[in-house]
């Protein structure tokens, strides 16, 4: 039993949790966000919804417009949430402070011998 506890305590796998839980939220922002956006197009072009448009006897349509959204989407997501946190990881990255060279060998051995000279 102290195992299946440790199991569920484990970082990664309340991290996962969350991680999920923020995801299915953060779906609904980006499927309303699309909304709005398909609704501008809409607007500028007519209507956004193409399950009406067919080639022959095959409905394309449907297939468009989910093109379209996850293009809209995928757009979203890229500019609202990966640009600016790329952007944030190279603000937050700190050179790492230059550490002075280690001497060498032969450094070390003339610093011990001018040290054995004075004594």
């Amino acid at each position: 039993m102290a195992g299946f506890k440790d199991f569920l305590m484990r970082g990664n796998l309340i991290d996962l949790a969350i991680a999920f839980i923020l995801g299915a939220s953060f779906s609904s922002v980006v499927a309303a966000f699309t909304k709005i956006i398909l609704d501008v197009v809409g607007l500028i072009g007519g209507n956004p919804d193409f399950s009406t448009v067919s080639i022959g006897p095959i409905n394309v349509g449907v297939f468009i417009t989910a093109l379209v959204s996850f293009v809209i989407m995928a757009a979203v997501l890229y500019f609202g949430v990966v640009k600016p946190y790329e952007m944030i990881q190279k603000l937050a990255a700190k050179p790492a402070p230059a550490e002075p060279d280690a001497p060498t060998s032969e450094q070390l051995l003339t610093e011990i011998r001018d040290l054995l000279a004075q004594k």
